[in-house]
């Protein structure tokens, strides 16, 4: 199986975004964060809304099409250990020695604990609840933080491995004749949006995200479907085809909704809006709000795997190294950036110059862990998700596991 370099492309840029994504969060004002600089501004709200309403899905359906496009015929269940170690590995580590850093600098600027990293170190890794410890996680003893992705990836995986290998012996009758592409592109547009708008109408007021696993339904109804929907899409070459043919309208609806949805937002947010006429203000604007989230959400989606089949697949020199150091700089980078402003915002080095070196610090520092320090040691890349290196072949030698693997897009 050729590689599909659009979809490695697009993870590569997805993870990457969250290094801007999750430094504008220290800077962008009313929003809760494990670490806020005093340099705070509110119109950083709007781009991040647009921001957040795909980056999250868009992992998990990526996830969902690599695991649907490296699932083997045989050994199923192997293949199912094997993944869900190369995820378990990286979380544990990171619970451990990454992310341990950040509840340190979190709870210390909330004045939950006194300075000293070590003592902190030595009661966090005893994993017992620790109440007013003042981070994130406190009342369970510990925290994933940015790496619950992973946390969900694992069961989301098992879940659908074991599914498609208990459906496997099935014959699923298939209907005579074929629907035309306006019906498929049609019934691909208008269900998922469905879905998606109960899911932000009914369980997001009612559920609100906890990224804890447990009692979390809106998240997982939000993004369960979405890997499962992309496991299933992962080799239909129809539907690549349409998102392709149809990325134009897509892009177009997906800008449309967006302007609806913000511009909805801005509205309630003008002064006076109490004084407009009572049958204005009666209007359903949080409910049109709520749809025209839910089809950006789709749409946006839809239009990036369309523009990404047209400008991204083709092999670039760059898409292997970044494959390998994405992840790491993943698994690293929210650390980084906690640890730099923790230590850059008593300079008072003002409103620009501060989160500028926050951002180009993380991505450096980041990228230089991966070069310099975790990629030449054996024993660190599989703690931050790296696969091992490739080993050289002979002409005639049979291709090696390592090598076959390297035909199928990476996961998560």
């Amino acid at each position: 199986m050729q590689r599909r370099n659009d979809l490695d492309a697009l993870r590569v840029f997805a993870l990457l975004l969250l290094i801007p994504y999750h430094v504008a969060m220290a800077y962008v004002a009313e929003w809760d964060f494990h670490l806020k600089s005093s340099h705070t501004v509110e119109w950083l709200q709007w781009p991040m809304i647009a921001l957040n309403r795909w980056r999250m899905p868009l992992l998990f359906i990526i996830s969902g099409i690599a695991l649907g496009l490296a699932l083997p015929a045989k050994g199923r269940w192997r293949f199912a250990l094997r993944r869900s170690w190369t995820l378990l590995l990286p979380l544990l580590f990171g619970i451990v020695a990454v992310v341990s850093l950040q509840a340190y600098c979190e709870a210390v600027d909330n004045g939950g604990v006194t300075p000293g990293l070590w003592a902190f170190l030595w009661r966090y890794w005893q994993f017992r609840p620790w109440p007013g410890a003042g981070f994130a996680g406190a009342g369970f003893g510990f925290t994933w933080n940015h790496l619950w992705y992973l946390a969900y990836l694992i069961p989301y995986s098992l879940l659908l491995i074991a599914l498609a290998t208990l459906l496997r012996p099935l014959r699923f009758a298939v209907p005579r004749g074929s629907p035309s592409d306006r019906t498929v592109a049609l019934i691909g547009l208008l269900v998922p949006v469905a879905w998606l708008a109960w899911t932000v109408l009914y369980l997001l007021p009612r559920h609100p995200p906890t990224h804890a696993l447990v009692h979390d339904a809106f998240v997982h109804a939000e993004s369960l479907p979405l890997f499962a929907l992309g496991f299933l899409a992962a080799r239909w070459q129809r539907g690549w085809e349409l998102v392709l043919r149809w990325r134009r309208t897509t892009l177009a609806l997906a800008l449309l909704a967006m302007s609806v949805e913000l511009g909805i937002r801005a509205l309630g947010r003008l002064p006076g809006v109490e004084g407009l006429d009572p049958w204005v203000l009666a209007l359903p604007w949080a409910t049109s709000e709520r749809l025209a989230r839910a089809l950006y959400t789709w749409t946006a989606l839809l239009a990036l795997f369309g523009w990404a089949r047209a400008w991204l697949d083709r092999p670039f020199r760059w898409l292997p190294y970044a494959r390998e150091a994405v992840f790491c700089i993943y698994v690293l980078h929210q650390t980084v950036l906690i640890l730099l402003l923790y230590a850059l915002r008593p300079l008072a080095l003002g409103p620009w110059l501060e989160p500028l070196l926050v951002l180009a610090g993380t991505f450096a520092l980041c990228v230089l862990l991966h070069e310099g320090l975790i990629r030449r040691s054996a024993l660190l890349r599989p703690l931050f998700g790296v696969r091992p290196p490739r080993r050289a072949t002979r002409p005639g030698d049979a291709p090696t596991a390592a090598g076959a693997s390297m035909a199928r897009p990476t996961s998560p």
